[in-house]
């Protein structure tokens, strides 16, 4: 029985690399006729409130990306998923995490998303939050290099 793809959830980080991971995502959703939901998770900042930080500055100062992400995403839906069903969402959170518990949430059959293919520290310091979330779905995750 072949897999049937219905609901497609693509993880962006609305960078210039962010174009190439909608683009696989528009060709599978027309394709298959299945609809794209689009997310970018906005860090949540909460580990920084013990640094003499008022917590009401950084729910300000993440509100204020939160914002300018939604923006920034409904112009990229616009733009990219042109004659797919496609709608966008900015989240806060711990990517991975946050990844994983909307796919589990919105049932998704399919999870594309970018990696930046870090190697040695820079993966130590900076985790793979592609990683992480092909470690821990339940459903298949197709992960997008950058073009060299």
């Amino acid at each position: 029985m072949a897999a049937t793809i219905k609901n497609i959830l693509c993880a962006v980080d609305l960078s210039d690399h962010s174009a190439e991971v909608a683009e696989y995502a528009a060709y599978f959703a027309s394709k298959c006729g299945a609809e794209v939901d689009v997310v970018y998770v906005a860090p949540t900042l909460s580990q920084y409130t013990g640094f003499k930080i008022p917590q009401s500055d950084i729910h300000a100062f993440v509100g204020e990306i939160v914002s300018g992400a939604q923006a920034s995403m409904n112009g990229f839906v616009s733009q990219h998923f042109d004659g797919v069903k496609a709608t966008g969402e900015v989240m806060v959170g711990y990517a991975s995490d946050e990844i994983l518990a909307k796919a589990k949430k919105d049932g998704a059959d399919l999870i594309i998303m970018g990696t930046h293919g870090r190697k040695g520290i820079d993966r130590i310091l900076f985790g793979s939050v592609a990683e992480k979330v092909v470690k821990n779905s339940t459903v298949p995750v197709l992960t997008i290099r950058p073009k060299a």
